[in-house]
């Protein structure tokens, strides 16, 4: 009885590792970068960081874990909250690279805490806390979006662009056709929001999408000023 029992616990905590290792596996990640002016622009409360205000370039909004069928995990290791201890020599690259605008938005730290409990936990098996928030950093660094938008004479000075040379901008810049995000101002305005991107399993290869996330913009999309 008691070998019996011993197999049977065995044979328990080895089903709940499988279970933690599939909850936490996944097929490529998102890379999504925000555009400061469009968010002050369209949310109804727009906050800077204590650092002052960002710099006039897009910001890291997330590394997010993604399935090929467009489903995505959250959530997946609550043992794992977020301590800034493991990232306090990344604590200036995120300042300046991943800062937060929502109100109150103060030093950072809950918009990174979030990041991380939400989407950076189901990347536990690749990356851990820190290799998760350096491998924001350096596909930053890999994606410059303003320098290949601007090169190709789309300037965000409130201005409107073609959706389509907006991706062909960005496409010829690093390889891969991005998917844009818009947001709507108060004048119905549709705005460059967000720009998504599509990186391998380790975290730092750009790839082309297996499925974009839904939404649409209009033809002709608005750059604001910041």
């Amino acid at each position: 009885m008691k070998a019996n029992s011993s197999t049977l616990i065995k044979l328990l905590v080895l089903l709940c590792l499988s279970v933690l290792s599939v909850s936490q596996d996944f097929d490529f990640f998102y890379f999504v970068q925000q555009w400061p002016g469009s968010y002050c622009d369209t949310m109804t409360s727009c906050c800077y960081p204590t650092t002052g205000k960002p710099s006039a370039d897009f910001g890291i909004h997330g590394l997010w874990p993604n399935y090929n069928d467009g489903t995505y995990p959250k959530n997946c290791d609550a043992r794992s909250p977020y301590d800034p201890k493991k990232v306090a020599d990344l604590g200036s690259g995120m300042q300046k690279n991943w800062p937060t605008l929502a109100c109150p938005s103060g030093t950072g730290v809950a918009f990174w805490t979030h990041e991380w409990e939400k989407h950076g936990t189901c990347s536990e098996s690749i990356l851990d806390q820190h290799g998760y928030f350096q491998a924001a950093l350096d596909l930053k660094k890999q994606v410059n979006l303003l320098q290949a938008l601007t090169n190709a004479g789309i300037n965000p000075d409130g201005g409107s662009y073609s959706l389509s040379s907006i991706k062909s901008a960005i496409q010829e810049a690093v390889g891969f056709s991005p998917w844009i995000e818009c947001n709507t101002d108060t004048s119905r305005n549709s705005q460059l929001y967000q720009i998504y991107q599509c990186v391998d399993s380790s975290g730092k290869n750009l790839i082309d999408c297996p499925v974009f996330p839904r939404g649409k913009c209009d033809s002709e999309i608005e750059f604001p000023s910041f």
